[in-house]
């Protein structure tokens, strides 16, 4: 199995699907099961490309789809409940050849839940949200979950001002496609995970991670807080395979508001061993942003990498402007340069937005990356 598989199963703190960590408030046993919550999405994007070779108006080059999710979750009583989620992708036909042919259906949530005072468990197939999870949460696409996980999440908030997270991830994928997250004999990926939030203005969170079989073990902790008008954070990140090199990186964050006008500038380090922590735009840890913000991921396996990022919003009429640029200096490569600038907004029941891309890697032949990105959200 690919290392980037074995990462992209860190799993903590993830009870509610696509959610963050909430108190679970006490639940009395139903006797009578509550009726089916139905809800659903669809997702539209038109999307012109420039990869240095077609351009932005070849019409080979750009690229139509559509995604359609419909969910379910039902009460049945005495504390236990049932979801499932079906999702789907198409180009309707719009598409030329040379151009995305993404076609494809899955069965992307099926899972029991079961509440008893401040303690709620989830088994079976099920989203994953960043709170607690440095290296694997479930990214969207229109909507439509990338990533979805099989396995047993518990969590509780008996402890003032503190949420507990243990869970065993079984498999990973997406469609059809779920791997053992270690292998076939794989026993699979072991994590606690912990949230405080009993100092005034900063939350602390901590995750630990084993995987059996490989014996990679894992160790995420970051502080936010804020003093006055300054927004601070600070993370760091250790990963480790038994017989290799480990993973370090350090993050930190100083984000303020400007009459309305909020700025934030992102800093890292990463020292890549055998197991990289830079390894996909879903990644939870800040130092990967970079990727995740300009389509493009940039690591630098088995080196060093310096990334810095500043990222501006303002509001405006229904909506908000936003724009970004950032460095990616790997020490055994060549710098890469991004930047985007995009307006987000609503529109009736619809949430849309516009954005532009630019992405120039010098790793790859001084290739330059441009895309202009409309889509919109409809949920019901």
């Amino acid at each position: 199995m690919k290392k980037g598989l074995l990462l992209s199963v860190v799993a903590t703190g993830f009870i509610f699907a696509g959610g963050n960590i909430a108190p679970v408030a006490p639940v009395a046993p139903q006797v009578a099961p509550a009726a089916c919550d139905f809800w659903g999405q669809i997702g539209a994007r038109y999307e012109f490309k420039d990869n240095g070779t077609l351009k932005l108006g070849d019409k080979e080059n750009n690229t139509w789809k559509t995604t359609v999710v419909l969910g379910v979750n039902k009460q049945i009583g005495y504390g236990f409940g049932i979801g499932a989620e079906v999702a789907a992708t198409t180009q309707l036909g719009l598409n030329d050849i040379a151009a995305d042919t993404d076609e494809s259906a899955e069965l992307s949530e099926l899972y029991l839940t079961y509440k008893a005072g401040n303690t709620a468990v989830k088994a079976g197939r099920q989203a994953l949200p960043k709170t607690l999870s440095p290296w694997a949460w479930t990214d969207s696409t229109l909507g439509r979950k990338d990533t979805t996980f099989e396995g047993v999440v518990a969590i509780n908030t008996d402890l003032a001002d503190t949420t507990l997270v243990g869970a065993w991830i079984s498999k990973a994928g997406t469609g059809s496609t779920f791997n053992n997250v270690n292998g076939v004999n794989a026993t699979g990926l072991f994590a606690i995970a912990a949230e405080n939030k009993s100092i005034a203005n900063t939350t602390l969170r901590g995750t630990l991670y084993y995987v059996t079989k490989a014996k990679i073990t894992s160790a995420w902790a970051s502080a936010e807080t804020k003093a006055a008008n300054v927004n601070l954070g600070f993370q760091a990140a250790y990963v480790k395979a038994k017989g290799s090199k480990a993973s370090l990186g350090l993050a930190a964050y100083a984000g303020t508001k400007f009459d309305a006008l909020d700025a934030k500038l992102t800093v890292a380090f990463i020292n890549d061993g055998a197991a990289p922590l830079c390894i996909s735009g879903t990644s939870g840890f800040w130092g990967n942003s970079f990727a995740g913000g300009f389509g493009t991921t940039v690591s630098a396996t088995g080196g060093k990498q310096k990334i810095a990022r500043l990222d501006l919003s303002y509001p405006l009429a229904n909506g908000k402007i936003y724009g970004g640029v950032g460095v990616d200096k790997p020490d055994n490569g060549k710098t890469a340069v991004g930047g985007r600038v995009g307006y987000t907004f609503k529109i009736a029941d619809v949430n849309a937005k516009v954005e532009y891309r630019y992405l120039k890697n010098k790793d790859f032949s001084d290739r330059k990356d441009q895309r202009i990105r409309v889509e919109g959200v409809y949920k019901f």
